[in-house]
């Protein structure tokens, strides 16, 4: 009984850590202007990077 106990107790605790491996929570689209590539900047209405168009 003590290893059962165990082993779920070790599951558990270990669940967070797998989360964030696979990528945590939301989307894998950057959150902010500092995770834009060079050239991009930040579009809130579209909630990603994009590249400027000049007139």
């Amino acid at each position: 009984m003590k290893v059962k106990t165990f082993l779920a107790a070790a599951a558990l605790a270990l669940m967070p850590g797998f989360a964030l491996a696979m990528g945590g929570c939301g989307s894998m689209a950057p959150q902010s202007a500092s995770a834009c590539g060079e050239g991009q900047v930040w579009d809130a209405a579209t909630q990603a990077c994009v590249t400027p168009v000049s007139s």
